[in-house]
């Protein structure tokens, strides 16, 4: 139920794509507009002052020697025609340079020009109000005797309007854009990630003991591959419930006649006061409990060969030290039965890329198999990366040699006999399957069984 609850909490994968991709474009967008807008108002800037560097100019044109010294020739309504401007207030004082005044606005100060400048511009407050300045000053001319300045001072509000105006001509089409933007992405994201919801509706839909692939649309490869990814879970899945019911039912099917007869001897012994029928029965006793015990390694082998399909790791395995450890491990049971059990072809290292628990099951079956059902002599040889296990028994027919790989399948000795479960070729067969390995079946000179493994990856 928690789970449930942050699932619905946590964002949707539209939200998140389209928020990894909007905000980034936002802050780029908004980062390019501000230094579009600086450099915009730098070079507004840079007109207005020089415009009002021009109307300086022309106010110093107009300054001259007069009768009472240096005086300014234009009238105050032809300055205001000068200086007219239908927006900002215009402020100018023509002043010596001992800051005495000639004409203009008393107290109207700023900062004078520096290192050799002839103009200065600046920012000055008057009369409770920010303006722009420029001081342009002036050495003695040949008709004026004595320097003097000018200053030219105006209000900023035709420079504040045209920063809003280019504010919002910059950011009103971006935000437009970005909303278009927005729309599109949204649209085509949620085209895009539709399949990932059909996907889950379907899994959701689904019953848990259906395995059956699901379809996967074709739209994008990370879609195909996710597709792909669950229905390959869903496979080996498949597999390996198979393998868990195939093995349930093997067990219970196989251990159901054993068991059965093991109950009955104990039975049958329990009924009789004779120690010699004890004994007999405890011995059949004990012949039907190794049998069982060998059918339960067989199934068992089976069900870990089938789990192995999928997670099989392979190594070097030195196939030489590994049959010569296995022939060592069965002599005391061929030396029992009066079988000749040995080997060849074992003095050269080979090694093959394998895993070694198969081989060795590999070669556990085939010899246990021989001991079973070959005749007196028993080889295990080692002939390039190919193992093989010869017997000198009665064979298996090329007809029947088919049937013997499938499970539960017997040959004529085996039925004779009434030993084993027809498992262990099988088990050799999965095996060899697994591990990538070619496994024939071929009559021995003189009589018998040749059962070879040809590895064909070798270290």
């Amino acid at each position: 139920m928690e789970s449930q609850t942050a699932a619905v909490r946590a964002p949707s994968l539209t939200q998140r794509v389209l928020r990894n991709v909007l905000v980034p474009l936002a802050l780029t967008w908004m980062v390019g507009a501000v230094i579009a807008l600086v450099i915009a108002n730098y070079f507004s800037e840079q007109a207005f002052d020089r415009g009002m560097l021009d109307d300086a100019y022309a106010l110093s044109a107009n300054v001259q020697a007069g009768e009472r010294g240096i005086e300014l020739m234009l009238s105050p309504r032809e300055v205001a025609t000068v200086l007219f401007d239908q927006v900002d207030k215009v402020y100018f004082a023509v002043q010596r340079l001992d800051g005495s005044l000639i004409s203009g606005q008393a107290g109207l100060q700023a900062p004078l020009p520096v290192d050799g400048s002839r103009y200065r511009f600046s920012d000055v407050n008057y009369e409770g109000s920010t303006l722009r300045a420029v001081v342009l000053e002036h050495d003695a001319e040949p008709d004026i005797s004595m320097p003097y300045r000018v200053i030219i001072a105006q209000t900023t509000l035709s420079r504040t309007a045209l920063v809003r105006q280019l504010l919002g001509y910059a950011l009103a089409p971006q935000i437009v854009l970005l909303i278009l933007l927005a729309v599109w992405l949204w649209h085509g994201i949620r085209s895009d990630l539709r399949p990932l919801g059909d996907l889950q509706r379907a899994l959701d839909r689904r019953d848990v003991r259906d395995l059956s692939p699901v379809p996967v649309v074709q739209t994008s490869r990370e879609i195909q591959r996710l597709g792909n990814a669950v229905n390959s879970l869903f496979e080996r899945l498949g597999n390996s419930v198979q393998a868990q019911r195939e093995f349930v039912g093997n067990v219970a099917h196989e251990l159901r006649t054993p068991l059965a007869g093991i109950r009955a001897l104990a039975e049958y012994g329990l009924a009789q006061h004779d120690t010699k029928v004890w004994r007999e029965q405890l011995e059949r006793v004990s012949e039907r409990q190794a049998r069982a015990s060998h059918l339960i390694d067989q199934l068992l082998a089976l069900a870990l060969a089938e789990e192995a399909r999928t997670e099989l790791k392979r190594v070097p395995v030195r196939l030489d030290v590994l049959a010569e450890q296995t022939v060592l491990r069965h002599l005391a049971r061929a030396d029992a039965r009066g079988v000749d059990l040995g080997a060849r072809g074992l003095d050269d290292g080979v090694i093959v890329n394998a895993n070694e628990a198969l081989v060795e099951g590999i070669l556990d079956n085939l010899i246990d198999n021989a001991l079973r059902y070959g005749g007196r002599t028993i080889t295990v040889e080692l002939a390039g990366h190919t193992l093989s296990v010869i017997d000198d028994g009665p064979g298996i027919p090329l007809e029947a040699q088919r049937d013997l790989m499938q499970r539960w399948a017997q040959g004529p000795a085996g039925e004779k006999l009434g030993q084993g479960s027809g498992l262990g070729l099988s088990i050799v067969s999965r095996y060899a399957e697994l591990l990538g390995a070619e496994l024939r079946l071929e009559a021995a000179e003189p009589t018998g069984l040749r059962v070879s493994v040809a590895f064909g990856e070798v270290a």
